[in-house]
């Protein structure tokens, strides 16, 4: 029986591989959302957050843990958003004897934070833009670093993503107020000011690479995800297979991607992101750690339906190809 700690069309999406599989499913659903589909397509359906409103009702992790016990479910599937990259609601799911359907809760920590990821990356091989990712903040130290690394320079929120607490600046006289920015907006957002700084790649291609493991050692890439077409840093068109990626450059991407899964004995459905610049010289930018909202492009070129690996890994099977 999986509890499904999300609503709308991903939830209603798990249900359907679910259902294929013969699981039940348990949806859960804010007061606001009492007419919402997800409720209806489920078997249980258990109302959460009573006071709380409709965002923080599914980001309580609390919530989340007591539908589980009441309702006798076996394993919690996130969906994106909400806790799905949440390394406290994996350890709670662990601590309780609840499958969490996803990577254990150190990789989510780990692949949370590009400081601490890049640094993990470049012990594992995986190429990465020159930069700082040092844990030393002071604003100081950030100036002093950029000028070793050269401008153009990326400002970017080690704990961030979709463009928040991200600047770029060309020239050492803007560096100062837009480290400031970027820590503040970075605080905001994300409640940490943490930032690194990486050399600035000049319009580069967006290319991510879908990975999946197993618990028994076996990842393999599912191909690539061209997303290069974005707006405000947010992810706008994804086409597969990409028009700028040729089969050399797929399989060391793919064989990087798989390296980074590996390093964090990683476990589930995974996207590995890489900025390619125009000299098909890749580099690695971020780890989600969850299945993404663009997962069904890869399921339309593959013929694999990853929500029901995702199952399949999470009750300890072998990743069937």
């Amino acid at each position: 029986k999986i509890l499904i700690a999300n609503r709308g069309e991903i939830a209603i999406r798990i249900m359907r591989a679910a259902n294929e599989m013969g699981k039940r499913t348990v949806a859960v659903f804010a007061e606001e959302d009492k007419l919402g589909l997800h409720r209806f397509k489920a078997d249980e359906a258990y109302r959460i957050g009573e006071g709380m409103g409709p965002v923080a009702a599914y980001l309580s992790i609390a919530e989340m843990i007591r539908v589980a016990k009441e309702s006798g479910a076996d394993a919690i599937h996130p969906g994106y958003g909400f806790l799905s990259e949440n390394a406290a609601f994996a350890k709670q799911c662990e601590a309780n004897d609840i499958i969490f359907i996803g990577p254990g809760s150190d990789a989510i920590e780990l692949m949370g934070s590009k400081r601490l990821s890049k640094i993990a990356m470049i012990a594992a091989g995986v190429p990465c833009i020159p930069g700082y990712q040092g844990a030393d903040q002071d604003d100081a130290v950030l100036v002093e670093q950029a000028q070793e690394i050269g401008f153009p320079i990326m400002v970017k929120a080690s704990a961030g993503g979709g463009g928040r607490g991200m600047r770029l600046v060309f020239e050492a006289k803007e560096l100062l107020a837009q480290i400031k920015i970027a820590r503040s907006e970075a605080e905001n957002a994300f409640g940490s000011g943490e930032l690194i700084l990486e050399r600035a790649v000049i319009e580069p291609r967006h290319i991510e690479i879908q990975v999946f493991a197993d618990s028994h050692g076996n990842v393999v890439y599912l191909g690539e995800r061209d997303c290069s077409i974005q707006r405000r840093h947010q992810k706008v068109v994804e086409e597969a297979p990409s028009p700028f990626v040729d089969e050399q450059l797929r399989q060391r991407m793919g064989k990087a991607a798989v390296d980074a899964a590996k390093s964090c004995q990683y476990r589930g459905a995974g996207t590995v992101e890489f900025l390619v610049d125009s000299n098909k010289d890749f580099y690695f930018l971020e780890m989600n750690t969850r299945l993404q909202v663009e997962h069904p492009v890869t399921e339309l070129i593959t013929g694999l339906d990853l929500v029901e690996w995702q199952l399949l890994v999470a009750a300890g099977e072998y990743l069937p190809l």
